[in-house]
Order: C-alpha cells, then sequence, then structure tokens
C-alpha cells in the first residue's frame, strides 16, 4: 500500500512539473510574441527605420534626457544620423513617426482633415481638450477676431506699447535684477487677461503666471497620475486654474441676462453660444485656459532669448536701436505712440525675431495623426500612427541654414521665401498656422522698440539653457534694466 501510494505521489508530481513546465512555456512564448509584435508593429508595408524601445515605455526616457544645448535634441540627432529624416520610436506606450523630411512636412501640413488629423500627446490632449473639426474652426475665427491683424491695428498695438511702457518702468525701478522670464509671463497673461475676459490678475485668488510656469514642467512628463509626478502636478494645476476661469464665466453669464457688456473675447462666445451647439461652460472655460497658456510661454521665452542674444551681440543691438530711433526720428509728433506702418517698417527687428525663433525652437514639434495608411520614400506610415513634425530638424538644417547654430539675423535678408514656407515654421503652417501668430510678433517687435530705444540691460546671473525637449530656463535670466540718460 505504501509503494503504491508513494508511486500515485511520484505521478502526481510529475504531472504538476509537467504543468508548471507548459504554463511557464506557454507564458514565455506569450511575452515573446508580445515583445516581437510591440518591435515589429503591423504594417500593410514596410515601416520606417527606427525602434520601438522598451516594452510600455517605448524611447520616452532617453526624448526627456536634458540637453544643454540650442542645438537638436541629442534623442532627435543621433537618429536622423543613424536612420535619416523619417524615423519610427515610440512614446509614452504610443507608436510615433518623427519627421524632419522638408518635403513631406510641407506636404503632410497641407492635408489636415484628409491624411491627418491634429493629435496631443496624452498629457497635452488631458490638458488642452481634443476639439471637434467645427469647435477648431470656430476658436481659430474667433482667435483672429480679438487678436489678428485688424484688432492689432485698430486697437490692441498702442495698448501693447502702453503695456510694454509700464513694465519695463517697474523693472527698470527695481534695485534688484529682474528675472525676465518669470516676469515676461506675468505681463503677457495679464494682457492677454485684460483681452479674454476684462481680467485684472493682480488681485486675483491665484497667481497664474506662477502656475503656468509649473504647468509647463509637467506637459512633456511621462503621463502617470499618481502624487509627486510632474504629471499629476501639471493636471493638479490645471484643474485648479480651471476652477478659476469657471468662476469668472459663471459671473459672467449672469451678468449677461443684465445686458451688462465688456466688449471682450468673453462677451463674443456668450453671444454666439445661443447659436453654436458645442459651445458650453465647459467648452469656455477651456478656451480661456487654452488662450491664456498660448499667449505667455511662447512669448516669454522668446523675449528672455532675445535679451541674452541681443546683449551679447553689440551689432545686432547697434543695428536694431538705429532702426527703432530712425522712427523716432521719421515722426511729426516725437510723442506719439507706435503705428502700424512703424511696425511694418521693422525690417531688421523681424530679422531678430525670426532668428530668435528659429534658433529657440521653442516648441518640440507639431503632431498629427495618421487617418489612413501614408505612403513616404518606400515606407508606409500606418493610419492610426502618431507623427511628429520635428521643427528643430528644420530649423537647425545646415543645409538650408548655413552655421545653423550662430545668431544671425542678417541671413534673413538673403533666404528665399521657398525656403522659408518650408523650413521655418514657429508657429506651424498652411491652415493650420497658430491664429496669434501676427500677435506674438507686434508684441515682440514693440517690446524691442521700446527697450533700445529707452534702456540698457545686463546679466545679473543666470543664462543656463536646458532643453527635455521643451527649452527652460533652470537658473532663470536675471537682467539689471536701467533706463537710459537721453
Amino acid at each position: 500500500m505504501e509503494t503504491f501510494i508513494s508511486s500515485n505521489i511520484r505521478a502526481i508530481s510529475l504531472d504538476m512539473s509537467s504543468i508548471v513546465l507548459l504554463v511557464g512555456t506557454l507564458v514565455a512564448i506569450y511575452i515573446s510574441h508580445w515583445i516581437y509584435r510591440w518591435r515589429s508593429p503591423k504594417c500593410n508595408g514596410v515601416l520606417p527605420p527606427g525602434s520601438m524601445g522598451l516594452p510600455l515605455i517605448g524611447e520616452t526616457i532617453q526624448l526627456v534626457i536634458p540637453s544643454a544645448s540650442l542645438d537638436l535634441p541629442p534623442f532627435i540627432k543621433k537618429r536622423i544620423k543613424r536612420y535619416g529624416p523619417i524615423f519610427r520610436t515610440n512614446i509614452a506606450g504610443r507608436p510615433v513617426i518623427i519627421t524632419a523630411d522638408a518635403d513631406f512636412n510641407h506636404f503632410l501640413l497641407r492635408q489636415d482633415g484628409k491624411l491627418v488629423d491634429t493629435w496631443s500627446m496624452d498629457t497635452f490632449a488631458e490638458v488642452f481638450d481634443q476639439a471637434s473639426q467645427s469647435s477648431r474652426k470656430y476658436t481659430r475665427n474667433l482667435t483672429l477676431n480679438h487678436f489678428g491683424v485688424e484688432s492689432l491695428k485698430s486697437k490692441l498695438l498702442p495698448q501693447m506699447e502702453d503695456m510694454v511702457r509700464k513694465t519695463l518702468s517697474a523693472w527698470s525701478s527695481t534695485h534688484e535684477s529682474v528675472e525676465v522670464k518669470s516676469q515676461s509671463v506675468t505681463m503677457a497673461i495679464d494682457f492677454a487677461a485684460r483681452q479674454i475676459f476684462s481680467g485684472d490678475l493682480e488681485n486675483a485668488p491665484l497667481n497664474i503666471s506662477e502656475m503656468f510656469r509649473d504647468l509647463v514642467e509637467g506637459l512633456m512628463s511621462f503621463p502617470i497620475n499618481i502624487p509627486g509626478t510632474s504629471h499629476h502636478k501639471c493636471l493638479q494645476i490645471h484643474k485648479k486654474v480651471r476652477e478659476m476661469m469657471r468662476g469668472v464665466v459663471t459671473k459672467r453669464l449672469a451678468e449677461s441676462d443684465l445686458r451688462q457688456q465688456h466688449g471682450d473675447l468673453l462677451d463674443h462666445i456668450i453671444q454666439d453660444k445661443n447659436t453654436e451647439s458645442f459651445i458650453n461652460e465647459d467648452f469656455i472655460v477651456q478656451l480661456m485656459f487654452g488662450l491664456l497658456f498660448v499667449t505667455s510661454d511662447s512669448i516669454s521665452t522668446t523675449l528672455a532669448l532675445a535679451f541674452k542674444f541681443i546683449a551679447e551681440h553689440p551689432l545686432v543691438l547697434e543695428e536694431l536701436t538705429s532702426e527703432h530711433e530712425a522712427i523716432l526720428k521719421n515722426r511729426e509728433n516725437p510723442n506719439s505712440t507706435l503705428t502700424w506702418d512703424e511696425y511694418k517698417s521693422m525690417t531688421f527687428t523681424l530679422q531678430v525675431i525670426n532668428e530668435v525663433l528659429r534658433l529657440g525652437n521653442i516648441a518640440p514639434g507639431f503632431f498629427r495623426r495618421a487617418l489612413k495608411d501614408i505612403p513616404v520614400n518606400g515606407y508606409t506610415i500606418p493610419s492610426g500612427w502618431v507623427i511628429m513634425i520635428a521643427t528643430a530638424g528644420l530649423h537647425l538644417n545646415a543645409n538650408q541654414f548655413e552655421d545653423p547654430l550662430k545668431f544671425n539675423p542678417w541671413r534673413w535678408k538673403e533666404i528665399q521665401s521657398s525656403v522659408v514656407a518650408k523650413c521655418f515654421m514657429p508657429f506651424g503652417s498652411g491652415m493650420k498656422q497658430c491664429a496669434g501668430a501676427e500677435y506674438s510678433r507686434v508684441l515682440l517687435a514693440t517690446f524691442l522698440h521700446v527697450l533700445v530705444t529707452k534702456y540698457r540691460w545686463a546679466m545679473v546671473k543666470g543664462g543656463k539653457i536646458v532643453r527635455s525637449p521643451i527649452i527652460r530656463f533652470p537658473d532663470g535670466f536675471h537682467y539689471k534694466i536701467s533706463e537710459k540718460n537721453n
């Protein structure tokens, strides 16, 4: 009997070992197959070259490794050298095609709604809600109405100059240095808030400018929403600012019943609420939030870089100053404000702005999503894949911009319009170019006009530049601003 029981126990043990071995083998086969499918995604053709990185996280870590240079992010530079201007990768678990091919990008940006559609990475999508095609068109037209050329001509330009004069006067009156980036955020947000909802942010319950600075830090973070992560902090800030915006909207909606009009963008939206079905309170709150964001970060970063580049290049400062002093001398009334014709005459100023934008590459790129399979150079981009148009790869292309890392505003005298169309897109391109592009240029030009004619500046500390991949200044750009003795 004992022999019989012992034999059965051995048999059961052997069976269990076989089962464990079988299950282990199946799991190993499944994992191997899963890893193979991760590294070799399905495609009705040949995928562009590249690597999908590690399972689940892809090559996200390599993408966000900081680089202390204005050059191409090492992640992109290394892969362009290895694979060419179009390559595949995986970011935060999503398959992505990155392209620095000028001709393909030019073609792609004219295919919105046909081959591709606007898209945002996960963190951006949570903070800036993906909108319908009709609401995007409405938002663009609304923005052009309040921040476009006609509005700039009729009212915004003199308001901008007044705002810049007050800002620089305040900066110069302090005995301490001014951190230009953060103070420029405050200036840009406050001005935009007055246009959007007639808001005076000095007495706001939250310091929105500080919150927006922290928000930017989390936008390119890995999308893990747990306390302590940059992504979580980004979403918490987004929630707080939205709550404040919602309070503004709720109050205005109550006022609208009393027919109190402010003549700002918020009044315009509330009026359109009766005719546009997609306009609700959430849409209005999100739109206000988005406009405050886009009118602050890019302008403030560009201004900080302009301070640095112009101070480091005396010949640029000399020609810039001459151009603006000539504008003052040619006026019949020396105390009059800037006119649209004067702005349009700022040839060298706009070249300086172009050069700062080209080197700054403030946005790491523009995202699109393939609506169908897209053939390119013998490869196929599968439907549903994300496409990142790497603007830095265009702006720093040595074939189009000689000595691309050199700050040289004079290069814009010689650059052909065809090169500009395909290789220079700080505000996007085609039908989806940022509706606030001219607004940004005018504000930057107005700031430089007052700065070089009335003030001098010198760096006190800071100046370190880091990309990860969004450009940041970890030590700030601290300048001592002083009024000229005319």
